[in-house]
């Protein structure tokens, strides 16, 4: 079964059509990476599949549940960062961290262990009675990641998830990613810029493009960079030509 669905997803902003068509799939257990050049599609594509923007056209599903229709006990197993770190900026993480899991319906027995558990492992421990308003950025960005995964949700979205982080940081969530995918059977979709680190840990990478998917990267294959930007150059001159199923 597939966790993550778009299925003809389309939105548009004005004159600009930021998601065209979609279809897009994530199955338990895989972590699928999307790829492409600012503004083409993907932070806007994972807003539709998390209800934070209604498609034009089009339906994403969550575990078969159609967004439109999901109720909290489907949202309590999903866990997502989008654009801008989780945090409010006058509570210290700890406290964040505590609200995050609260939103995301962790009983209030478990909450002081899942809060202990997840500052460990994104190792805020010694920020922990610090304000999220005085941490760098790069701890900023593991306190979103920590608040997006506290609940430990088996449908895991992530925009971006190593932004602003130090080399040690990229690990982290490299090797949490793995972790989530094998041990949890987690479905995770993540976007990033950096090809070589996705190639890492993706089993599938889609490159998307005008709000299209217009290929797939094979994540074991030599010189992923070309590979990306000729299919760039080929949907772009497609559109030139008006050509679009080249």
């Amino acid at each position: 079964m597939m966790s993550i669905v778009a299925e003809s997803l389309t939105r548009s902003y004005r004159e600009d059509l930021a998601v065209d068509q979609l279809d897009l799939e994530v199955g338990s257990g895989e972590i699928h990476a999307i790829v492409g050049l600012n503004g083409a599609g993907k932070t806007t594509l994972m807003r539709m599949l998390v209800g934070m923007v209604k498609p034009d056209s089009g339906r994403a599903l969550l575990d078969g549940v159609d967004v439109a229709a999901a109720v909290p006990s489907t949202w309590a197993d999903v866990g997502h960062m989008i654009e801008t770190p989780f945090g409010y900026p006058e509570l210290t993480v700890v406290e964040n961290v505590n609200a995050a899991a609260r939103l995301r319906g962790v009983p209030t027995v478990d909450l002081t262990a899942s809060t202990t558990a997840v500052i460990e492992r994104f190792e805020l421990g010694r920020w922990a009675a610090h304000r999220a308003r005085a941490l760098s950025m790069g701890n900023r960005q593991r306190l979103g990641l920590a608040c997006a995964l506290v609940h430990r949700p088996r449908v895991i979205i992530l925009d971006e998830p190593s932004n602003s982080l130090d080399p040690a940081g990229v690990v982290l969530v490299r090797d949490l990613m793995r972790q989530e995918a094998n041990t949890n059977a987690a479905s995770i979709l993540v976007s990033s810029h950096h090809l070589d680190e996705l190639s890492r840990v993706a089993h599938r990478i889609t490159v998307l493009h005008r709000g299209r998917v217009i290929g797939r990267i094979d994540p074991e294959g030599i010189d992923l960079e070309r590979r990306f930007f000729e299919l760039v150059h080929r949907a772009e001159a497609a559109i030139r030509t008006g050509d679009l199923n080249a």
